[in-house]
């Protein structure tokens, strides 16, 4: 008695999902991150009436935002925009305040009078265009981050942003060369936040196949951030589908190192141990990985991943009676 078990790759899947576990195909779900920069509260640079006093509600609104009490933030400017003191800016931060609340349609409605005060306030374009792209709004986020460059060519945020959505349209062609734009426009900027940058461009392109291109730009990301689990983790995944399961695991199991209670990364270590050959090492992955789907009560992940370890110790059974001679 045979058992063929399945070992071919499926296209990369949200970080959050549970669908790389269908029909039992062993495979390796790429992290898409896609975390659009925010642009930072500030005296906005579209107005000139930045010499507040300290006890303006301006300036205490941005304080709030920097320190990340975003309702009373809110409150405050709210507070500037009804004493119609620096309107524009008030509206462009208080957008800010909303959309780390994920109160988006308010963002939206914000950013709309911040622009009519200011046409030219390049924050209020970035954050109507994060506004967008949560709410599944993505040619209109398109069309801020072009208000952005024609405003401010150099500003790689917009750059940045706009990559982001084309992943999620899937121009992934289109998503390299925004992602090289913003890596040539970028200043000295955080290196976790330039990690950002290469993660995503890898995983644009892991999705046209061009995977050692891929590793590259998530070994980038990981000189750059060290601490990041997710670029391993995509780094494990382009390893795997390059067939190369020996790095993957080693790849998995940093993952599971930095972020103990990742199970995809258990599965995912257990998928490229069975295909290694080493099958107790696999079960045993795979095992942890139920538990972590039990306790984040993913039944789905939980049931497929049990499917496949009985399927794997059948076929351990199968070997064994083969090699007794039974």
């Amino acid at each position: 008695m045979v058992f063929a078990l399945p070992t071919s790759f499926v296209a990369p899947v949200r970080y959050n999902s549970v669908n790389c576990f269908y029909r039992f195909i062993l495979n390796f779900s790429v992290v898409i991150t896609l975390t659009c920069f925010f642009t930072p509260p500030a005296y906005s640079s579209a107005t000139t009436s930045t010499q507040t006093t300290g006890t303006s509600f301006f300036k205490l609104g941005v304080e709030k935002i920097l320190h990340g009490n975003y309702q009373e933030a809110i409150q405050y400017l709210t507070q500037e925009i009804q004493s119609h003191g620096n309107v524009a800016a008030a509206y462009s931060n208080r957008c800010l305040a909303e959309l780390q609340l994920q109160d988006y349609q308010k963002a939206i409605a914000d950013c709309n009078q911040a622009i009519h005060f200011a046409p030219k306030n390049v924050e209020a374009y970035l954050n109507r265009g994060l506004a967008h792209y949560r709410q599944g709004n993505y040619l209109d986020a398109i069309a801020d981050n072009n208000q952005v460059i024609a405003l401010q060519p150099y500003d790689f945020r917009a750059y940045y942003n706009r990559g982001v959505v084309n992943t999620t349209l899937e121009n992934y062609q289109q998503a390299i060369t925004d992602y090289n734009l913003a890596l040539s426009q970028i200043p000295q900027f955080p290196s976790h936040q330039i990690a950002e940058i290469y993660n995503d461009r890898g995983l644009a392109r892991f999705k046209l196949q061009d995977l050692q291109a891929a590793m590259l730009d998530f070994s980038l990301a990981i000189r750059l951030n060290p601490k990041d689990d997710r670029a391993y983790f995509n780094r494990g995944c382009a390893c795997g589908k390059h067939g190369d399961n020996l790095n993957a695991v080693r790849d998995f199991s940093e993952v599971i190192r930095l972020n103990p209670n990742n199970g995809k990364a258990y599965f995912n270590r257990g998928v490229a141990n069975h295909l290694l050959g080493y099958q107790q090492a696999a079960i045993a992955d795979l095992q942890k990985a139920v538990e972590h789907f039990r306790y984040q009560k993913q039944r789905l992940a939980c049931e497929k991943t049990l499917n496949l370890i009985k399927m794997i110790q059948q076929k351990i059974s199968s070997e064994l009676e083969i090699a007794l001679g039974f």
